[in-house]
């Protein structure tokens, strides 16, 4: 998977799995923007499961409030958040046409 840049639209992952979930329900499935790009880390989850881990790159995402609790937000307040890149998806032009 290749990296994310500042200004990409990325959705956060919605797929349920095992463990512990690094992304908060509230913006689960929803689309943001990378706001900033971090160094790589080890995802906690794979460490304390003994699983193989090699550093991953984590990004800061910006969420509209309307996006995440609908139009009765704040219209200019956004909520950023840290996610590692495995729990992101890039949002294509062609599939924001369809969604």
């Amino acid at each position: 998977m290749s990296g994310f840049a500042v200004g990409d639209v990325v959705r956060a992952a919605d797929a349920p799995h095992a463990g512990h979930h690094r992304v908060p329900r509230y913006a689960r499935g929803r689309r943001g923007m990378v706001v900033k790009v971090h160094p790589s880390f080890p995802v906690p989850d794979d460490v304390v499961a003994g699983i193989p881990h090699a550093p991953e790159t984590v990004y800061s995402v910006r969420f509209e409030a309307t996006t995440i609790w609908g139009e009765s937000a704040e219209p200019f307040a956004a909520v950023v958040l840290d996610i590692w890149q495995r729990f992101l998806t890039p949002v294509s032009e062609e599939s924001e046409v369809s969604a």
